[in-house]
Protein backbone atom coordinates (compact mmCIF):
# COMPACT_ATOMS: atom_id res chain seq x y z
CA UNK A 1 0.00 0.00 0.00
CA UNK A 2 1.29 3.20 -1.08
CA UNK A 3 1.91 6.50 1.38
CA UNK A 4 -0.91 8.07 -0.76
CA UNK A 5 -3.30 5.15 0.05
CA UNK A 6 -2.99 5.15 3.85
CA UNK A 7 -4.55 9.17 3.95
CA UNK A 8 -7.87 8.89 3.54
CA UNK A 9 -11.30 10.98 3.68
CA UNK A 10 -14.31 10.28 6.26
CA UNK A 11 -16.32 7.83 4.10
CA UNK A 12 -13.51 6.02 3.07
CA UNK A 13 -12.24 4.99 6.56
CA UNK A 14 -16.26 4.05 7.38
CA UNK A 15 -15.15 1.41 4.70
CA UNK A 16 -12.02 0.38 6.08
CA UNK A 17 -13.09 -0.33 9.64
CA UNK A 18 -16.63 -2.01 8.60
CA UNK A 19 -14.67 -4.65 6.54
CA UNK A 20 -11.47 -4.77 8.99
CA UNK A 21 -14.72 -5.69 11.50
CA UNK A 22 -15.99 -8.11 9.56
CA UNK A 23 -12.50 -9.40 9.18
CA UNK A 24 -12.47 -9.82 13.18
CA UNK A 25 -9.75 -7.26 13.56
CA UNK A 26 -8.97 -5.42 16.56
CA UNK A 27 -9.00 -1.90 15.48
CA UNK A 28 -7.20 0.37 17.23
CA UNK A 29 -7.65 4.95 17.41
CA UNK A 30 -5.84 7.59 18.41
CA UNK A 31 -5.38 11.01 17.19
CA UNK A 32 -3.24 14.75 17.58
CA UNK A 33 -1.53 17.40 15.93
CA UNK A 34 1.59 15.72 15.20
CA UNK A 35 3.27 18.93 14.21
CA UNK A 36 7.38 18.02 14.34
CA UNK A 37 7.20 13.90 14.49
CA UNK A 38 9.87 13.08 17.12
CA UNK A 39 10.80 9.53 19.02
CA UNK A 40 7.61 10.41 21.31
CA UNK A 41 5.59 10.32 18.75
CA UNK A 42 7.09 7.37 17.17
CA UNK A 43 7.25 5.31 20.07
CA UNK A 44 3.73 6.17 21.14
CA UNK A 45 2.27 4.98 17.79
CA UNK A 46 4.76 1.88 17.79
CA UNK A 47 3.26 0.70 21.25
CA UNK A 48 -0.32 2.11 19.91
CA UNK A 49 -0.04 -0.71 17.16
CA UNK A 50 1.04 -3.35 19.82
CA UNK A 51 -2.42 -3.33 20.93
CA UNK A 52 -4.17 -3.72 17.97
CA UNK A 53 -4.04 -5.18 14.34
CA UNK A 54 -5.00 -1.89 12.42
CA UNK A 55 -3.80 1.20 13.85
CA UNK A 56 -6.07 4.31 12.58
CA UNK A 57 -4.76 7.69 12.87
CA UNK A 58 -6.91 10.74 13.32
CA UNK A 59 -4.69 14.12 12.42
CA UNK A 60 -6.08 17.55 13.00
CA UNK A 61 -6.27 19.71 10.04
CA UNK A 62 -4.32 23.25 10.12
CA UNK A 63 -7.42 24.58 10.92
CA UNK A 64 -8.12 22.94 13.92
CA UNK A 65 -4.24 22.93 15.04
CA UNK A 66 -4.41 26.96 14.86
CA UNK A 67 -7.98 26.64 17.24
CA UNK A 68 -6.14 24.26 19.55
CA UNK A 69 -2.24 25.47 19.53
CA UNK A 70 -2.27 28.88 18.64
CA UNK A 71 -1.75 31.00 14.91
CA UNK A 72 1.94 30.02 14.53
CA UNK A 73 0.85 25.89 14.25
CA UNK A 74 1.22 23.86 12.85
CA UNK A 75 4.74 24.28 11.80
CA UNK A 76 3.87 21.64 8.86
CA UNK A 77 0.58 21.67 6.87
CA UNK A 78 -1.37 18.75 7.68
CA UNK A 79 -0.74 16.80 4.02
CA UNK A 80 2.91 16.94 4.91
CA UNK A 81 2.04 15.95 8.58
CA UNK A 82 -0.24 13.24 6.74
CA UNK A 83 2.46 11.82 4.60
CA UNK A 84 4.96 11.57 7.60
CA UNK A 85 2.66 9.57 9.56
CA UNK A 86 1.77 7.28 6.76
CA UNK A 87 5.20 6.62 5.98
CA UNK A 88 5.06 4.85 9.58
CA UNK A 89 5.03 1.06 9.97
CA UNK A 90 3.00 0.98 13.06
CA UNK A 91 0.07 3.44 11.21
CA UNK A 92 -2.21 1.99 8.94
CA UNK A 93 -4.55 4.38 7.65
CA UNK A 94 -4.58 8.89 8.81
CA UNK A 95 -8.02 10.75 8.76
CA UNK A 96 -7.58 14.66 8.38
CA UNK A 97 -10.56 16.03 10.45
CA UNK A 98 -11.39 19.98 11.30
CA UNK A 99 -13.13 19.81 14.31
CA UNK A 100 -10.90 20.84 18.03
CA UNK A 101 -11.93 17.08 18.59
CA UNK A 102 -11.83 13.72 17.37
CA UNK A 103 -15.69 12.63 18.08
CA UNK A 104 -17.54 12.60 15.02
CA UNK A 105 -14.45 10.59 13.49
CA UNK A 106 -14.54 7.93 16.63
CA UNK A 107 -18.00 7.64 16.12
CA UNK A 108 -17.60 7.05 12.19
CA UNK A 109 -14.64 4.47 13.21
CA UNK A 110 -15.95 2.71 16.20
CA UNK A 111 -12.83 1.38 17.19
CA UNK A 112 -12.27 -1.41 19.61
CA UNK A 113 -9.58 0.33 21.84
CA UNK A 114 -9.00 4.29 21.93
CA UNK A 115 -5.87 5.14 22.85
CA UNK A 116 -4.68 8.33 24.43
CA UNK A 117 -1.12 9.29 26.50
CA UNK A 118 -1.04 8.44 29.75
CA UNK A 119 -1.56 12.75 30.81
CA UNK A 120 -5.17 11.92 29.72
CA UNK A 121 -5.84 9.55 32.21
CA UNK A 122 -7.20 11.95 34.78
CA UNK A 123 -8.99 14.02 32.01
CA UNK A 124 -12.07 12.91 30.25
CA UNK A 125 -11.23 11.43 27.18
CA UNK A 126 -13.49 12.67 23.91
CA UNK A 127 -15.18 9.01 22.49
CA UNK A 128 -14.26 7.25 26.15
CA UNK A 129 -17.71 6.89 26.73
CA UNK A 130 -19.10 6.13 23.45
CA UNK A 131 -16.12 3.66 22.91
CA UNK A 132 -16.94 1.63 26.38
CA UNK A 133 -20.61 1.64 25.64
CA UNK A 134 -19.95 -0.89 22.99
CA UNK A 135 -17.56 -2.77 24.90
CA UNK A 136 -14.50 -1.94 23.49
CA UNK A 137 -11.98 -0.14 25.96
CA UNK A 138 -9.52 2.80 26.60
CA UNK A 139 -6.08 2.48 26.91
CA UNK A 140 -3.37 4.94 27.92
CA UNK A 141 0.25 5.21 26.80
CA UNK A 142 3.29 6.68 28.85
CA UNK A 143 5.45 9.36 27.14
CA UNK A 144 8.92 9.17 26.69
CA UNK A 145 10.17 11.83 29.21
CA UNK A 146 11.55 15.19 27.62
CA UNK A 147 9.50 15.02 24.08
CA UNK A 148 7.32 17.39 22.49
CA UNK A 149 7.02 19.80 19.87
CA UNK A 150 7.35 22.51 22.03
CA UNK A 151 10.28 21.56 23.24
CA UNK A 152 11.56 20.94 19.21
CA UNK A 153 10.31 24.42 19.03
CA UNK A 154 11.80 26.33 21.73
CA UNK A 155 15.37 24.36 21.43
CA UNK A 156 15.17 25.30 17.56
CA UNK A 157 14.01 29.04 18.36
CA UNK A 158 16.72 29.64 21.27
CA UNK A 159 19.49 28.12 19.02
CA UNK A 160 18.49 30.12 15.82
CA UNK A 161 16.65 33.01 16.58
CA UNK A 162 18.61 34.33 20.21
Amino acid sequence: MSLHDKIVDFERIRVIADRCRFEGKIIGFTNGCFDIIHSGHVTYLEKSKNLVDVLIVGLNSDESVRRIKGQKRPINGELDRAIVLAALSSVDHVVIFDEDTPLKLIQTIRPDVLIKGADWKDKGVVGGDFVKSYGGRVEFIDFLEGRSTTGVIERVVDAYCR
